[in-house]
This record gives structure tokens, C-alpha cells and sequence, in this order.
């Protein structure tokens, strides 16, 4: 389980640490999830506070980096299914913050695990006019197996946007789906949206986790 939040982690931060310039038209989803997933570990390993588990280190780096690579709103819209149609644009936007901020602060410890991994890429299995692809690679961990970790990248008018995560045959929006449901039936969109938000008080008012 620790593996697999450090994985998902990795990820989930992989297109936080992107330059400010944008990247050139011409760049292939696989090109820039590997240009910067290579960036967002070498920035792990240096950055003494993510190091040191700083959730404000973490949400700094998300707030001024990630949010123009990861599409948030259609991963929340994904994962709350055929409920995301009859919420109210102002219930979107909470159920997206705070479902990103959980995402946050569910894997901020893990980001301090990150020590020597390295990725490989498989090669790209789509065509040039293709505008949704699935990007594929592997995490090398220093002890065991290779991990499977694959991304879902779609094409928008401001560049390609992650949207969804594998890690070892999971997506990450069906893992979310299940209990987003659970939630909705019992109290509907504002339901789960309070569920998240207290879930992120109680993660923000402790310190991050670490394993030794």
C-alpha cells in the first residue's frame, strides 16, 4: 500500500514541476509525460522540504505548477459519474477543489519517499490525429518488480491534460468511483462534498506521515 501511494504520488505530481514556458506544439503526450516526470523526481530528491514531508512545500508546488498539466475537473467528473450531469456549477467547482486538495494531501508523504526510482517508456501505440492516448511506462523501484504505471492524456485547446492514472492495473478514477457513489446516495453532491472537506481538515491538521 505505501508503494502504491508513492506510485500513484509520482503520478499525480508528474507534471507539477513544468517549466513556465509552454511546451512546443509539436510535443508528443509521451515526450512531455517523460520530460517531466524525469523533472518532478529529480525535484523530489533535492527539495529538502518535500523531503522532509511539508504539506505547504507539496501544495505550493501543485498550486503554482500542476493545475495547468492535470485536467481536475474531468477527473472529478469521471469519478462521480452520471451525478457530476446534475450538480450545480457552483457544486462542481467544491467537489473539484476539495477533491484535489484530498488527492494532496493523501499522497504529500509519499512524495518524501521518493529516493532512486527511474521510468521507462513504452512506446507510443497511437496515431498522429489521435487526441485521447494512453501514455505507458514502468517505475524501476530498488527493491522488487518493475510497477506498471500508465496515464490517460487528452488533448485540449491549451495542450494535453492528464486525466487518469494506472498503477499496477487500477485506474485511479474507478478506485475513487465507488465510494464517491456511496457517498452521493447518502447525502447527495453536498454530502460528499462534506465528506471531503472534512476529510482534508483532519489530513491538514496533522502532520505529514512518513515510513522510515
Amino acid at each position: 500500500m505505501k508503494l502504491l501511494k508513492q506510485l500513484l504520488a509520482m503520478a499525480t505530481i508528474a507534471f507539477a514541476t513544468a517549466t513556465q514556458a509552454a511546451a512546443p506544439a509539436a510535443e508528443a503526450p509521451d515526450a512531455l509525460v517523460k520530460r517531466i516526470s524525469q523533472e518532478v523526481i529529480d525535484t523530489a530528491k533535492a527539495d529538502k522540504g518535500i523531503q522532509a514531508g511539508d504539506i505547504n512545500r507539496v501544495n505550493q508546488l501543485v498550486e503554482t505548477k500542476i493545475l495547468p498539466y492535470v485536467d481536475f475537473q474531468r477527473m472529478t467528473s469521471l469519478a462521480a459519474g452520471r451525478h457530476w450531469r446534475t450538480a450545480t456549477p457552483d457544486q462542481q467547482q467544491r467537489l473539484s477543489a476539495e477533491f484535489r486538495t484530498l488527492l494532496v494531501y493523501t499522497y504529500a508523504g509519499a512524495l518524501s519517499q521518493i529516493k532512486n526510482e527511474t521510468v521507462d517508456f513504452k512506446p507510443l501505440r497511437a496515431s498522429p490525429d489521435d487526441t485521447d492516448v494512453e501514455v505507458r511506462s514502468q517505475v524501476n523501484v530498488a527493491r522488487g518488480e518493475p510497477v506498471l504505471l500508465n496515464y490517460r492524456v487528452a488533448k485540449s485547446p491549451t495542450g494535453w491534460k492528464i486525466y487518469d492514472i494506472n498503477v499496477m492495473g487500477a485506474w485511479l478514477v474507478e478506485t475513487y468511483k465507488s465510494s464517491f457513489n456511496s457517498e452521493i446516495s447518502k447525502g447527495g453532491i453536498d454530502g460528499l462534498i462534506k465528506t471531503l472537506a472534512d476529510k482534508n481538515k483532519a489530513l491538514a491538521s496533522r502532520p505529514v506521515a512518513k515510513t522510515k
